[in-house]
C-alpha cells in the first residue's frame, strides 16, 4: 500500500509539537483541527492517532517519532516527539555541560531509587558539592535545577522533584534498561512507574491515576497481584 503523503497539515502540526517538546492530548486535538482546517484538508475528528501514524511513518528514517504518554499525577495523555536515535543523556549533551549532566544523573538516581518517585532539594543539594567532575556550589545548583525544570526534564513541588511527563515518555526505554533492579512498570497500564504506590506484600506498583481508577470499581482495596489489602492511602 502507499504510504500516506504528508501533507502541510501534518508538517506544520508537527512543527508547533516540536517547539513544544510536549503536548496535552485535548491541546493536540485542538491542533490537529486546526491545521487540517488552515491547509483544507480534510478533518477526521477521531482521527487524531492515524494522522500522528502517518507523521510518525515520515519520521521512521530520521529515528524520531511522536509518542503518548500519561502524567503520572493525573493521568492525563500527553504527545511528546521522541529522538530515538539518542539516549536520554547524549540528547541533552548539547544543551548542557558535563557536570550540569552529571547532576542530572545524580537526580534521577535519587528520584528512580525514592518510595515514591520524589528527590528532595536538600538531597540533590547535598550531592552538588561531591560531583566527579566539578563541584558545584548550592547556589549554582539551584539555577540549574531551576533550568531543568523550564526546560522539562524536571517538575518541582514544594521542594521536592520528580521526572517531568517529557522526560518519562522522552526516557522511558533508557531508564527501563539502565535501572533494570528499581525501575517498575505499574501493574495496571505497563509503563513506567516512577512517582506510584507500592503493595507492602508483594512489591508491585501502580501509578496514583491507575490506583484510584482501579479501586473505584472494588469494594475494598486489594492487590490486584496478591489479593492483600492494599497498605496506601487511595489518592
Amino acid at each position: 500500500s502507499m504510504a500516506a503523503l504528508m501533507t502541510d497539515a501534518h508538517r506544520r502540526f508537527l512543527q508547533v509539537l516540536m517547539s513544544k517538546g510536549i503536548t496535552e492530548a485535548s491541546e493536540a486535538r485542538k491542533l490537529h483541527h486546526h491545521c487540517c482546517e488552515t491547509d483544507k484538508v480534510y478533518y477526521a475528528k477521531d482521527k487524531l492517532d492515524d494522522f500522528i501514524s502517518t507523521i510518525n511513518r515520515h519520521l521512521q528514517p530520521l529515528f524520531m517519532q511522536i509518542r503518548k504518554g500519561m502524567s503520572e499525577e493525573d493521568g492525563r495523555p500527553y504527545y511528546a516527539v521522541v529522538n530515538l536515535a539518542e539516549t536520554e543523556v547524549t540528547k541533552m549533551a548539547s544543551d548542557y555541560t558535563e557536570t550540569e549532566l552529571e547532576l542530572f544523573r545524580k537526580t534521577m538516581d535519587l528520584i528512580i531509587l525514592s518510595e515514591n518517585g520524589f528527590a528532595s532539594s536538600t538531597d540533590i543539594l547535598n550531592l552538588a558539592d561531591k560531583l566527579k567532575t566539578k563541584k558545584m556550589k548550592k547556589k549554582e545548583a539551584e539555577q540549574v535545577l531551576k533550568v531543568f525544570v523550564e526546560d522539562k526534564w524536571l517538575s518541582e513541588k514544594n521542594g521536592e522533584y520528580t521526572l517531568h511527563t517529557r522526560c518519562i515518555i522522552e526516557m522511558e526505554q533508557y531508564i527501563l534498561s539502565n535501572y533494570q533492579d528499581v525501575a517498575r512498570k505499574c501493574n495496571i497500564c505497563h509503563s513506567l512507574a516512577v512517582q506510584s504506590q507500592v503493595c507492602e506484600s508483594c512489591g508491585i506498583a501502580m501509578h496514583l491515576p491507575c490506583v484510584r481508577k482501579y479501586f473505584k470499581a472494588q469494594t475494598e482495596p486489594r492487590c490486584p497481584q496478591c489479593n492483600e489489602l492494599w497498605s496506601c492511602d487511595i489518592p
